[in-house]
């Protein structure tokens, strides 16, 4: 890292800046003259839509990419990062959304895994417990320097991500995401350390979605539009709410779909049923541990639980992706057979896995080819033995269009947007007209307008008749969409609540494991 320049008093305020950062890629620039600066003492949101370019300013404050133009500057010193390890020098850190721990290994290993701080030889395991111990006192971040990272929460997991930033020396952190993954209470308590660090003279960059937390947390906010900066604000001393912020990212008016609950639920037959369905992961650790549901046509189930809890293996056992070591599953009263995902598919089942992109889609396969990849053996597709590339592109062009994907039948799905590949994963199971549709996860780490378009779409499936299983971890969306809720811990149902009747600190208490009688909640 090489540095040079005089401060000044103003720029003395700023942990971090970028000048008139450009960065282009073949066929696009994703950063073009952006400007923008972390001042010492706040919170500061960094929003945008996917394909912005907050993924890209970030990787250039961490020392990840280079700028083909402009400059970074370190409390007003220019710098010029050769990779991440000069960046974490200045005092730049980056906590991603997927963590990269050790879970093998204890807090305080992790911690100072592959860390050389004052070049010791010898890892004094006292000395580092107690010097971790201070660092989450200083922050009020209750986590155990002895404690084994396996046996953590995923919010557990997330403050020893950022104890080892800060245990570095990390004086500007950078947040992707960062309550994805978390209970109610468990972002309260991160956002009590986010604001101690910040008075304490850090700054954080907050990277998220969620507009209501970056109102209620966050003291500045810049937004990038296609490159550019298109909107700042000052939250300590103007009034933006969520819808204003949404308005700054993209342009126009955002208004999210809402379950409407005055009308009463299709059918009292369920079109689901499962009957306490076990199930274990490859190592033999249970992963689905006697769970009862069923889910009613038109009627949305909303499966709420932190990452990791059994979600993954719930979609992929109704699926027929994974065999189940107990319990039976109904498809409209009638059994539906272990491990055999096209018997699911023939019965009138459509799956969105977690993974859109490997499991649901091919992404090195054109748009089109993700279009039929369940509907080839239709005899519409095809003459004789063989498919029809004309009647193939006609179907996808209509999908394109009814879903509003931005892209083309011939565009190969890894060129697409986050948003836009989800978009043509729902298309093509739910242009099947399914009887049950199971969707995990259908928002995550999309912007608002892609959001709004994909809550859309699962409302409307369900007002035309189909049962829909939606396992997020995305309680306020839950909320929103869900009629019935059920929450999932460690691989069991802790309970199921009426949507009308829930809120999210109810919901937060089963998804730590709580009962119903704990969260003072009562069942439907």
């Amino acid at each position: 890292m090489t540095a040079a320049g005089t401060r000044t008093q103003d720029q003395d305020l700023h942990t971090v800046s970028a000048r008139g950062i450009t960065k282009a890629f073949p066929g696009v620039v994703a950063n073009d003259g952006v400007d923008f600066d972390a001042d010492r003492g706040e919170v500061h949101a960094l929003l945008g839509e996917n394909g912005s370019g907050k993924t890209t300013l970030c990787k250039i404050l961490t020392g990840l990419y280079r700028p083909d133009a402009g400059q970074v500057l370190v409390g007003g010193n220019p710098v010029s990062f050769r990779s991440p390890a000069d960046a974490y020098e200045a005092g730049i850190f980056m906590v991603h959304q997927h963590f990269s721990l050790v879970s093998s290994m204890t807090v305080a290993e992790n911690v100072v895994l592959g860390w050389h701080r004052e070049k010791r030889r010898v890892f004094n395991r006292r000395q580092v417990e107690e010097e971790v111990a201070r660092a989450a006192e200083r922050f009020d971040m209750h986590v155990d320097p002895r404690a084994v990272v396996s046996r953590l929460s995923v919010g557990e997991r997330q403050r020893v991500e950022i104890l080892k930033a800060f245990y570095r020396g990390a004086r500007t952190l950078i947040l992707d995401e960062p309550t994805s993954v978390l209970t109610p209470q468990e972002a309260e308590q991160l956002f009590v350390s986010l604001r101690r660090m910040a008075s304490e003279g850090e700054s954080v960059v907050f990277i998220s979605h969620k507009l209501d937390e970056v109102s209620a947390l966050c003291d500045r906010v810049t937004v990038l539009r296609q490159g550019h900066v298109s909107g700042s604000a000052d939250l300590r001393t103007t009034s933006v709410d969520a819808r204003g912020l949404a308005r700054m990212m993209v342009g126009r008016d955002i208004a999210f779909s809402r379950r409407s609950r005055s009308e009463p639920v299709g059918e009292s037959e369920p079109a689901l049923e499962l009957r306490e369905v076990s199930a274990v992961d490859a190592d033999g650790t249970p992963a689905l541990r006697e769970v009862t549901l069923s889910v009613r046509p038109g009627e949305i189930l909303g499966v709420a639980g932190v990452a990791g809890n059994g979600q993954v293996a719930l979609g992929e056992v109704i699926a027929g992706l994974r065999d189940r070591t107990g319990g039976d599953i109904t498809l409209r009263g009638e059994p539906l057979a272990p491990g055999n995902p096209r018997a699911a598919s023939d019965r009138g089942l459509a799956y969105v896995p977690e993974d859109r992109i490997g499991t649901g889609l091919s992404p090195g396969l054109t748009v089109a080819d993700n279009c039929v990849l369940k509907s080839y053996r239709q005899r519409q597709l095809g003459r004789g033995p063989f498919l029809v590339k004309a009647r193939i592109l006609a179907r996808t062009q209509r999908l394109l269009e009814a879903f509003n994907v931005k892209g083309t039948a011939d565009s190969l799905v890894r060129q697409l947007s986050g948003g836009n590949a989800q978009k043509v994963l729902l298309a093509r199971e739910i242009s099947s007209e399914p009887q049950v549709l199971v969707v995990a996860t259908p928002t995550r780490g999309l912007d608002v307008s892609a959001m709004e378009s994909i809550r859309s779409l699962l409302l409307e499936a369900a007002a035309r008749g189909a049962a829909i299983l939606m396992i997020s971890e995305d309680l306020a969306e839950i909320l929103d969409l869900a009629d019935r809720i059920a929450v999932i811990s460690r691989g069991r149902i802790q309970g199921v609540l009426d949507a009308d009747g829930a809120d999210a600190e109810q919901v937060g208490i089963l998804m730590m494991g709580g009962s119903l009688e704990d969260a003072g909640a009562v069942a439907p």
